[in-house]
């Protein structure tokens, strides 16, 4: 059984499913580079135009995310490459053709089909001015200089077609930093850093003045981008996607990538302007829908973030309740629950991958986690520091210990408890940005998609939205306490 939590998915996915989804709907899938945006938007609009309806997931976190993804049925369709198919994914020696490759992918039932025609292999690159000063023309002559800083992106310094077989080929004895993909070229524009990977069709090699150094020992394979799609996809969506191979090379899909890198227009606009000139599609160029989008990303965010508090208190509030009376056991609970904080958000996330998938999900489950901390550790700490004094009058006036917790010790611990409730709240709107890496949506997916494009306005246009959605539940949370919590109900309770 692939998902051994099937049942708990398939609830949360009940509650989190968008209403009145359409069987012929197609899930395209990206990864979190531009290019990769771009193709997934091509294969998207192209799609649409043979009549179908397509639901976009762009922007998923790495090679693994998307293929486990399409592995699971998550999504349909992802743009791959088959030297990253073949060395990272199927963990070959060689890169064989395509009909070979799908004879592997068979037990997988999944299923490559015409290349679009370019080859974007990995490239190693600085400025151009510095490789002329000093004359750098292929990889070897790096050996000769390791006081050049290097920086590559954190997928291509652990797969093994990236830096660590590259440094065996070329004995390399350096040890490079990680940085993301899209800001390394900030850095090294600013001399940060001087030497990084890059992919050989990306528009940002002209847009930053970059040349690639000759791959004088043939180390890196050839990478053809493919639509990988599942074999179960309706044979005329693939008629309608063979119609896309073969129609874009080297020097032109370096062109639509500088189109949007350099001249910062929208996916969509050059997917469907590529389409019409092409005879393959006649969309209409799509207008940049900036306050749409703001709208429909806001609604998720919260949605993900009231979903996640909700579970949070239905569950943390009545535990806090049940064992705050044994000192032993309220402590493992709450090193338990303390232990859920000291995951990395982002690993958090990929490690629910294998077990719910991805999407909204797995991304509620890890917020519900997250915000398990403040609400426990803020209940118990007020209940057990109320005075006393008022503990033993409750007693001696003869209420039962349930009629004690809901008349005096849960008014009393009030306070407290929504001071818990708001840093989890707090707290989950800050980390469901991350969920668009697992293609949760929500204000994550203009930072994903900005940090993609090394674009500060796109990454603005989510920051500062989470950003104010932190402060209004602030300003509301103020309030509600004030319509609470009354003077007499902060006696004997822990400063704020």
């Amino acid at each position: 059984m692939r998902n051994p939590f099937g049942l708990l998915t398939l609830l949360f996915s009940m509650l989190v499913a968008p209403a009145g989804s359409a069987e012929t709907t197609i899930t395209v899938g990206s990864k979190n580079f531009n290019e990769s945006y771009l193709l997934a938007e091509i294969m998207s609009q192209t799609l649409e135009s043979a009549g179908y309806q397509v639901e976009r997931k762009f922007g998923l976190g790495g090679t693994l995310v998307c293929y486990e993804a399409l592995v699971n049925g998550e999504i349909d369709l992802y743009a791959e490459y088959t030297g990253t198919l073949s060395k990272v994914i199927l963990k070959l020696d060689a890169t064989p053709a395509i009909p070979a490759l799908n004879t592997l992918l068979q037990p997988s039932q999944l299923l490559l089909l015409d290349s679009f025609g370019f080859n974007n292999t990995y490239a190693i690159t600085l400025k151009e001015d510095l490789a002329r000063k000093m004359a750098l023309l292929s990889i070897s002559d790096l050996r000769e200089h390791p006081d050049l800083k290097m920086a590559f992106s954190l997928e291509f310094l652990n797969r093994e077609d990236g830096w660590p077989g590259l440094a065996r080929s070329y004995g390399f004895s350096t040890k490079p930093t990680g940085i993301e993909h899209g800001l390394a070229y900030q850095a090294i524009d600013q001399g940060k850093i001087q030497i990084t990977d890059a992919y050989s069709t990306d528009g940002d090699l002209q847009r930053y003045g970059l040349i690639a150094l000759l791959d004088d020992k043939g180390y890196f394979p050839q990478y053809l981008a493919v639509p990988l799609v599942r074999q179960d996809l309706p044979q005329a969506a693939m008629i309608a996607l063979r119609q896309l191979g073969e129609r874009i090379d080297d020097v032109q899909m370096r062109t639509l990538n500088g189109r949007i890198v350099i001249d910062k227009e929208s996916f969509s606009a050059v997917a469907a302007d590529f389409l019409n000139t092409q005879d393959i599609a006649s969309n209409p160029v799509a207008d940049d829908t900036m306050w749409k989008d703001l709208g429909i990303n806001t609604v998720v965010h919260l949605k993900l973030t009231a979903i996640a508090l909700a579970l949070g208190c239905l569950i943390g509030l009545p535990t806090a309740f049940l064992i705050y009376r044994s000192r032993n056991l309220s402590r493992v609970c709450i090193y338990l629950a303390g232990l859920l904080q000291t995951i990395p958000s982002i690993a958090l996330l990929a490690l629910m991958i294998p077990l719910f998938g991805i999407g909204q999900v797995p991304a509620i489950i890890a917020l519900f986690l997250y915000s398990l901390l403040p609400i426990l550790r803020n209940t118990i700490t007020a209940l057990i520091t109320i005075d006393p004094l008022l503990k033993r009058v409750a007693e001696a006036i003869g209420l039962t210990g349930s009629q004690q917790l809901i008349h005096v010790l849960i008014p009393l611990a009030l306070p407290n408890m929504l001071a818990g409730i708001k840093t989890a709240a707090i707290i989950s709107i800050g980390t469901a940005t991350l969920a668009a890496f697992i293609g949760a949506g929500g204000l994550g997916e203009p930072i994903v998609t900005g940090l993609a494009l090394n674009d500060t306005g796109l990454i603005l246009r989510g920051a500062i939205p989470a950003a104010c959605l932190a402060i209004i539940v602030e300003l509301l949370f103020e309030l509600l306490e004030k319509a609470l919590v009354k003077e007499h109900m902060l006696i004997g309770q822990l400063p704020q």
